[in-house]
């Protein structure tokens, strides 16, 4: 891997840091964007560091011309991006104990927020950067989707799941429009890993996740990772429009 760039959102922290830097480490140059500023400069400080080519890059992956905005400024800084990993997501919930809002309860300004996060950030990003991937003829999409996509979690709200389970039909789909240019389209659907929004939960649902999966143990970021790596790399150049599961075996499907 060299002189590739990447644009990676929710890059500030978590999985979308882990995901970022193992590209950056793996010899991409890299877009840090985030809707925080500072972490997002942070981060692509620290890859600059290390002897990477770097941008932190502030952006609202829900307002389609702020991704546009930074679409441009990765180009203009770093060159033509061919990796796209759409990260950004929330989960919003209730209260300090960590309890989501069930359907009945729930703001309706809170599922719209949901969805354009999660649901219409990643076609945002992918309306502004698969015109350059079709002029280049090649490019990688990984969408972060959940096994909540899948499956019944009662952890998270019905916003999270449904937003999680359209990205995994945005990404079969997106794999039949753009394959015949050369782009792979990918899915991740983690478990329970450990990050600053899974830390948003009360812990008891945590151990308990941790109980029921096989493996015993909470997934690290790195693990997520090291599979976008996997996507992302000339490895995986005839794997399009598949989701794969890095859960431990938590609500295997």
């Amino acid at each position: 891997m060299s002189a590739r760039v990447a644009f990676v959102t929710g890059a500030g922290r978590g999985i979308g840091r882990a995901q970022a830097d193992a590209l950056a480490d793996a010899g991409l140059a890299v877009a840090y964007v985030d809707h925080d500023a500072a972490l997002a400069n942070e981060a692509a400080e620290a890859a600059i560091a290390r002897g990477v080519a770097a941008i932190g890059l502030a952006a609202d992956v829900s307002d389609y011309a702020a991704v546009a905005a930074a679409a441009q400024a990765a180009a203009a800084a770093l060159g033509p991006v061919e990796v796209l990993v759409n990260n950004a997501g929330i989960s919003p919930k209730s209260g300090a104990d960590g309890r989501r809002a069930e359907a009945w309860e729930m703001p309706p300004e809170e599922w719209r927020r949901v969805i354009d996060v999660n649901l219409t950030g990643a076609f945002n990003c992918v309306r502004a950067l698969s015109p350059g991937m079709k002029a280049q003829g090649k490019g990688r999409i990984v969408n972060i989707a959940s096994v909540a996509g899948r499956t019944y979690c009662d952890i998270v709200g019905v916003h999270y799941a449904a937003s999680k389970a359209a990205l995994i039909g945005f990404t079969k789909h997106l794999a039949g429009e753009l394959g015949p240019y050369g782009i792979t389209v990918n899915a991740i659907a983690p478990g329970r890993i450990d990050t600053p929004m899974m830390r948003g939960t009360a812990s008891t649902a945590n151990e308990a996740v941790r109980l029921s999966t096989p493996l015993r143990r909470l997934g690290q970021p790195e693990e997520v990772a090291a599979t976008c790596v996997f996507l992302t790399s000339d490895a995986s150049a005839f794997v399009t429009g598949q989701v794969v599961d890095v859960a431990g075996g938590w609500l295997m499907t």
